[in-house]
């Protein structure tokens, strides 16, 4: 695309098909997309996406948007740009949702993403610029077990993925980015974003009420190399992973039962933690007519700034 262009229609309100997976936490919808901002493209499972009675686990949805970038923006001459320039989307949020019906884990599954461009909303020169990205995800409706045949394409997850505008390997005065000099992306986005704040990652949703107060995890948690990636940090998912145990350590602490599952998840980064680091989490229960919720942060120990805030919606 040209400089100067805008590769999301902020005019166009159309989303994605309907899905019959109702959102618990709040994410904007679908913009319409250009075809070279776009792909549907076959992907496998991991036996670990899929739940023992088929449903899709909304900690296997980032993977989905693989396509995404093998497809479409590893080879889109902005991105090309912007690396060669040091300028990375950093994830800095994911909402996750999945459905309630099964599919099977050993056929593929088709996933439809695309992305656009953005800039904050505040007035004046934008503080920064963003890449979204969405993603929605159909399998073969059915279980894996004795032969039976194929059920037909169910919904199974959608995500909505924040990513932040950096140079992580600059210097603090110079990791900020604010125009995007390169051929092929827009120096400024046109289209506007009102980003949420971090914290609200860790807000009962809509409709729900607090069960308790918020209560600090006694269990210390670990980050080792093995739990890092090639952006020199944590892994996004890692945190969730390690909060979802914590989330059950405080689900069955107050007497519930915890043969529960992870319904949706939404998650925010606020500061990025490194191989050795220690955190620990900080929960408290919430309750709606979906069911049982928690919603917190990670912290290093002694301090009361999250470092990531997360919360989950979890179901029977």
């Amino acid at each position: 695309m040209s400089q100067g262009s805008d590769p999301c229609d902020s005019r166009v309100r159309a989303t994605f098909r309907a899905m019959s997976i109702p959102a618990v936490f709040p994410a904007p919808g679908a913009p319409v997309f250009p075809p070279e901002h776009s792909a549907s493209v076959p992907e496998l499972l991991r036996y670990e996406d899929v739940a023992q009675d088929g449903r899709l686990m909304p900690i296997a949805m980032p993977s989905q948007l693989g396509g995404l970038w093998q497809h479409v923006l590893d080879l889109h001459p902005g991105s090309k740009g912007a690396l060669a320039q040091g300028i990375i989307p950093i994830l800095s949020r994911l909402t996750m949702h999945t459905g309630n019906a099964p599919i099977r884990v050993d056929r593929p599954v088709m996933s439809t993403s695309g992305f656009c461009l953005a800039r904050d909303e505040e007035p004046g020169d934008p503080k920064r610029l963003f890449l979204l990205t969405w993603t929605e995800t159909s399998g073969i409706g059915g279980r894996t077990g004795p032969p039976q045949p194929d059920g037909p394409a169910t919904p199974a997850g959608r995500l909505f993925a924040e990513h932040t505008f950096t140079r992580p390997f600059a210097t603090p005065d110079f990791r900020r980015v604010t125009q995007l000099k390169v051929e092929g992306f827009p120096e400024v986005p046109e289209h506007r974003y009102a980003a949420p704040d971090v914290m609200t990652a860790c807000e009962a949703p809509a409709g729900a009420r607090w069960r308790d107060e918020l209560v600090e995890d006694p269990t210390p948690i670990i980050f080792s190399i093995d739990q890092t990636d090639s952006n020199q940090h944590v892994n996004s998912l890692v945190y969730v992973r390690m909060f979802i145990d914590a989330a059950l350590r405080r689900v069955a602490s107050v007497g519930e039962k915890t043969k529960l599952r992870t319904q949706a998840i939404d998650v925010a980064y606020r500061k990025p933690c490194f191989a050795g680091d220690q955190v620990r989490a900080h929960l408290r229960l919430f309750e709606s007519d979906v069911g049982l919720g928690v919603a917190g942060f990670l912290a290093a120990p002694g301090d009361t700034k999250p470092r990531v805030c997360v919360r989950l919606q979890l179901t029977k």
